[in-house]
């Protein structure tokens, strides 16, 4: 059976988003490629990880998952309305009490915008970009209403009484004995409908235009965030250009794993210097870093280098780096390193293949073999 998004994430469909992000990266700290070498079915994971991160991170994307599952993001059900397939209250009334209910509100979508008035591009940053900052220049179109037919896409701005809904702006579908009235599909409600397109825009209403801005990334910044530009979205009929929105899409790193403002690393270290608790140098995003080792210290076991992360893009204070050491044992011995090991180990009173606390564990269960 195929798991569902919230159930890769292991969240419920409650979670807000700050719980999301917290679930990605924890699963995607586990499925890595790079802790999973050779691991087909991690890889997989990891996969639908990030699959379901974009998904539920993005509030249209998840509204459209929760209703419709899946398929509804292959477009069969995306376009449906909050009012179980209403455009809004109008339609409602409109469907149980006639056309009078909701018209006006159709005839005043005729003057509406074509488009909203911000814009938003995405832009990709590499993993060390998003952490420290950078100059970017960002090539994107703006849409501006098209002044040849007022922003209508009708040629001479002249437009006609919609054919199919006769100009209330909604059509009847009938189901059973039952007819509702929903929103015309031909004009998108106005009532009105072009007859013949207007030769500059196609009929859109609106030319795209080319523009370039420069902008300086901050220190800090992370997937999902949004940059304002003042003045360099779209522009209206009033002749007002609305904000360009630029939303971040930071890339993950082979060897860093980012959890917000700190940093996560497994490291390898060999087992005489786990063992003795000697001193390793560790790589950081800023370079390197000492670590002390305890006696002992144990596969798995993490240690914090403070103030080794990322900077806060709001309030400018340091993360964290968490380094996991990884044990690693060698793979062969020649001669002299076998009789070496062999010499410590009887050296700690290890004897026919048992040490003594081994000797003790078999005393304790002694009754079993008689």
């Amino acid at each position: 059976m195929e798991l569902d998004y919230y159930e890769i994430l292991e969240i419920t469909q409650s979670a807000d988003k700050e719980t999301i992000k917290k679930a990605y990266r924890k699963m995607a700290l586990k499925y890595h490629p790079d802790r999973n070498q050779g691991d087909k079915e991690a890889e997989d994971k990891f996969k639908l990880v990030n699959e379901a991160y974009e998904v539920l991170s993005d509030d249209e994307k998840r509204a459209v998952y929760d209703r419709y599952g899946k398929d509804g993001l292959k477009g069969g059900f995306g376009s449906t309305s909050g009012f179980g397939g209403f455009e809004d209250l109008g339609d409602i009334f409109s469907s149980f009490f006639g056309d009078s209910f909701g018209r006006s509100s159709r005839r005043k979508r005729a003057n509406e915008e074509k488009f909203v008035s911000d814009l938003i591009v995405n832009l990709r940053l590499s993993f060390k970009e998003a952490i420290f900052g950078c100059k970017k220049n960002i090539d994107f179109n703006y849409k501006d209403f098209c002044k040849t037919c007022n922003g209508t896409g009708a040629k001479d701005g002249q437009m006609q009484t919609c054919p199919k809904c006769k100009g209330s702006g909604q059509v009847g579908i009938s189901q059973g004995f039952i007819t509702f009235a929903q929103t015309c599909p031909d004009c998108q409600g106005s009532g009105e409908s072009i007859r013949e397109k207007c030769s500059d825009c196609k009929g859109k209403g609106y030319q795209e235009v080319n523009d370039q801005v420069e902008i300086n990334i901050p220190e800090g910044v992370d997937s999902g965030m949004n940059l304002r530009v003042n003045s360099k979205g779209n522009v209206g009929k009033n002749g007002s250009r609305g904000d360009l929105y630029v939303k971040i899409i930071a890339d993950e790193d082979r060897t860093f794993i980012r959890d917000e403002n700190d940093i996560y690393i497994e490291y390898p270290v060999f087992f005489t210097q786990a063992i003795l608790g000697q001193s390793v140098k560790v790589p950081t995003i800023r370079g390197e870093a000492t670590l002390n080792l305890p006696k002992g210290a144990k596969d798995g076991q993490r240690f914090v280098l403070e103030k080794e992360g990322v900077k806060d893009v709001h309030s400018s204070q340091i993360g964290n780096q968490i380094v996991q050491i990884s044990i690693k044992f060698p793979t062969s011995l020649n001669d002299e390193q076998k009789e070496l090991l062999e010499k410590l180990s009887e050296s700690f009173g290890i004897k026919d293949g048992m040490h003594q606390e081994q000797k003790g564990f078999f005393e304790k269960i002694a009754d079993w073999f008689k």
